[in-house]
């Protein structure tokens, strides 16, 4: 069991370049690339990466996939596809939650001692930042409440405004 004060942290970086074991990639449901995260994480990585993903035959929305990282410094991608926002009345908090759970899943089962999150679903998905935020940190504190080899958990934030509210959720404030 870890401490979730010991392993989570946030930064504002272009997740691409971190260096940890896997990163997770906002996903679209065919996996074969997008805008945003997904476009960078794609572009960053080469093509051998699009090329895996085509065998993976897409993901559903609170599910994840796990693949090399090929051009990446991490030496693995775990793409999620996280909700659509709607308003908040179609279980839209459930499916990002579980985005982060079978992310961490797959992480488990691939020794993976690090990984990144970006903020899913805040893009073109429309999530409201703050209300992602506090989902995401809720569901990987209660994962790391279990036995797990994770030591650290980067969340990967792309602007200020990201930064300052992972840090007020982390309790890290500067």
């Amino acid at each position: 069991m870890n401490d979730p004060a010991d392993c989570l942290e946030s930064v504002q970086a272009d997740i691409t370049g971190l260096e940890v074991d896997a990163i997770v990639n906002a996903a679209n449901e065919s996996l074969l690339g997008g805008g945003g995260v997904d476009g960078a994480i794609h572009a960053a990585a080469g093509p051998e990466l699009l090329a895996e993903c085509r065998k993976l035959g897409g993901c559903p929305t609170g599910e994840a996939r796990i693949t090399g990282g090929y051009g990446l410094a991490a030496r693995y991608v775990i793409h999620t596809v996280g909700p659509v926002w709607r308003g908040g009345t179609r279980r839209e908090a459930e499916l990002l939650a579980s985005c982060y759970r079978t992310s961490l899943v797959l992480a488990a089962g691939a020794d993976v001692r690090s990984l990144a999150f970006p903020a899913i679903s805040t893009g073109i998905y429309g999530y409201p930042l703050r209300a992602a935020a506090e989902v995401a940190v809720a569901a990987v504190e209660n994962w790391l409440a279990g036995e797990t080899l994770v030591e650290r958990i980067v969340f990967c934030c792309y602007n200020n405004e990201s930064l300052e509210i992972y840090q007020q959720l982390l309790g890290k404030e500067r």
